[in-house]
């Protein structure tokens, strides 16, 4: 079992309207970059123009959004807010991880091939610094990185630091599994749902893990530079990434900030980013979130899963491949193409023509929401057809 399926989900009816996207632009490439709602633009321009008047600014003001912005996470993901820390981007929230997990010569971290950069370096450096051994899970001929990551984690195993589908591709991971076998030998799990949380159902509660990260600019539909870190309770007493003053007790009270405390404040807030009572932001992410929680993670799926499986038909027709569907994320499509076959110009070429899509690897990348239409595949299609004939 890689995933339990809401038989209930419905698609949603195209929400194209939300957003600024041309009729003449097949914008395929959320992965890449979600797209802003025009509610989301709104949010941020009143925190804008809330800056126009400082003085009406009050201390009590610094607090309330981001306690929504906890809350709205927390629902995205089964988990309670104490454990929300709000952040600047993946790195940040991956390097606050691996700060407090104490790793010594001889344990092993487990990683993916190919996984995104941010959650490579990190790691790497922890490694180099506390002779660990750095374990890459090699890409499986059979696409089961569940199976394979299951066989690579063993008793010497003390953290397993992964997505819940790969970057390139969508290849899905059971993290249900993952987790309970990082439960079996003591190993910390370390999540980046960057390239699903907003379009893929996940629990916190079911997976158990120790650190989850999320960058807000792509399925979470917000703005860039923002995003969170959830930390499971046995780990919230840890060290921060930074010393701010907003992080520690009774911060509330300006005038007695003077009033220097050893204390934070509670669950993970102590995690928090510096400067995050972002008066633009903050705003814009509650927005889209809230927006995302109306629709439903669950008709999400249903509805990008819709779109995925139409495309990947035709794109059958056409030579292209991709990951068995019950090993993929079905809101990601990486599309496979013959030996040779994969123009290395092959996204620019389409953004002249307006599709925008990723390639990632030896993948072509697409990754559509629920702005999509049927006539943004039509036009993907068009474009690819002349794009391959060119290179037969």
């Amino acid at each position: 079992m890689l995933m339990k399926r809401n038989l209930n989900a419905a698609p949603i009816p195209c929400q194209r309207h939300l957003f600024a996207i041309p009729d003449e632009v097949a914008y395929l490439n959320c992965a890449y970059m979600g797209p802003l709602m025009h509610s989301v633009i709104q949010a941020g321009e009143q925190g804008m123009y809330a800056k126009l008047k400082p003085w009406e600014i009050t201390p009590q003001d610094f607090f309330p959004d981001t306690e929504h912005a906890r809350s709205l996470f927390s629902r995205l993901i089964s988990a309670d807010s104490e454990g929300v820390a709000l952040i600047p981007s993946a790195s940040y929230g991956l390097s606050t991880a691996a700060r407090n997990i104490k790793v010594t010569q001889g344990d092993r971290i487990v990683v993916l091939t190919d996984q995104f950069p941010s959650n490579i370096y990190v790691w790497k450096e922890k490694a180099k610094t506390s002779g660990a051994l750095l374990t890459f899970v090699e890409r499986p001929a059979d696409d089961d990185w569940t199976r394979a990551i299951l066989e690579s984690a063993d008793e010497q195993t003390k953290v397993v630091a992964l997505p819940n589908c790969h970057w390139t591709d969508g290849g899905l991971i059971d993290l249900e599994q993952v987790g309970k076998r990082c439960r079996e030998i003591g190993a910390y799990l370390v999540l980046d749902l960057t390239q699903s949380l907003g379009a893929l159902p996940f629990s916190a509660e079911s997976v158990q893990p120790d650190y989850i990260v999320c960058a807000g600019y792509k399925f979470l539909l917000g703005p860039y530079s923002l995003g969170f870190l959830w930390v499971s309770p046995r780990n919230r007493e840890g060290i921060p990434l930074e010393y701010n003053w907003i992080s520690r007790s009774n911060s509330e009270n300006f005038a007695g900030l003077v009033d220097y405390k050893d204390t934070y404040r509670s669950g993970a807030r102590r995690f928090d980013v510096g400067e995050n009572s972002n008066f633009i932001l903050v705003p814009m992410l509650n927005r889209a979130l809230e927006q995302l929680l109306e629709w439903g993670i669950d008709n999400i799926y249903a509805t990008i899963s819709r779109r995925n499986s139409d495309i990947a038909e035709q794109a059958r027709q056409l030579g292209l491949n991709h990951i068995a569907d019950h090993l993929r994320a079905l809101h990601f499509l990486g599309l496979r193409f013959p030996p040779g076959m994969l123009p290395t110009s092959i996204a620019a070429d389409l953004a002249k023509r307006g599709v925008y899509v990723s390639v990632r690897g030896t993948s072509m990348r697409i990754t559509p929401h629920v702005y999509n239409t049927d006539d943004d595949v039509q036009h993907l299609f068009d474009a690819l057809e002349i794009i391959l004939s060119r290179h037969v």
